[in-house]
């Protein structure tokens, strides 16, 4: 499969595509970690604000800083009004501008397997937190419960080469487990989220999987004959109940840990 660097720079379009997912998911993660309120927290690879809005309204922080390499994704995430009193700012995940022991807790939502250097990643997170902090994440499981997984695999079964980020096999429960026992934290715990989204039909589903910055494109450089099969293959994938609508799981991997004090 083709590694690249898959940038997000569209928040408009983000939201559309994974937005919506990553908010459903999001929600069962801080639900599992039940952080108190008044905490300080950064948002690792913040994208155009998704989760840190989520942060914000349900955690009730005294402060969120959100990082992303992506400026276009970072002016979205500003307009957020649920975000309010969150602070975004350009920054790299593996060079995070704040020193140690800045935060109580930091996250990574669907971000991992888009870092060059995860271990990098993860040590950045344990060195900004405080002892006793918390650092955790959750990951699309880009083998079985990626949202757009039967792309990916009706565009293998023709043949084709997918997209596929830098770091996909991060995104595997064990791996997760390796990173966070590896950067030294304590208390690590695992668990798996399933959740599920509504599409209005197959054009509905068709239209904003399109939105991928890495599929998407791949996609249109098909051959016509090529796109129009790959999209009757995935069609029936996705059976419609009887009033047209599309619903289907995806299933992220969660884990969280301690900072040592």
């Amino acid at each position: 499969m083709a590694e690249q660097t898959i940038i997000f720079n569209d928040g408009a379009a983000y939201e559309q595509m994974m937005g919506v997912w990553s908010r459903s998911a999001g929600g069962i993660f801080l639900d599992w970690l039940a952080p108190p309120a008044g905490l300080r927290w950064i948002d690792v690879g913040c994208g155009n604000g998704a989760f840190t809005e989520l942060l914000v309204e349900r955690c009730a922080p005294s402060e969120v800083q959100g990082i992303d390499p992506s400026e276009g994704q970072l002016a979205y995430a500003r307009t957020r009004p649920g975000a309010h009193g969150a602070e975004f700012r350009q920054g790299d995940a593996m060079a995070l501008p704040f020193p140690a022991g800045r935060f109580d807790a930091a996250v990574m939502a669907l971000v991992l397997v888009f870092v060059p250097e995860p271990a990098k990643g993860v040590a950045e997170m344990v060195r900004v937190v405080r002892p006793g902090g918390t650092v955790a994440a959750y990951m699309w499981d880009m083998e079985a419960g990626f949202p757009l997984r039967f792309l990916l695999e009706e565009m293998r079964a023709m043949g084709l080469t997918p997209p596929s980020p830098p770091q996909r096999e991060a995104s595997r429960m064990e791996a997760m487990r390796d990173l966070w026992t590896g950067a030294g934290l304590e208390t690590v715990e695992t668990r798996e989220i399933t959740v599920h989204r509504t599409f209005a039909d197959f054009d509905d589903f068709w239209a904003i999987s399109l939105k991928s910055p890495s599929l998407g494109p791949a996609i249109a450089a098909l051959a016509a004959a090529d796109g129009e099969t790959l999209r009757q293959r995935v069609r029936a994938r996705l059976p419609a109940d009887t009033g047209g609508r599309i619903t289907y799981a995806a299933h992220a991997n969660a884990i969280k840990g301690r900072r040592p004090k």
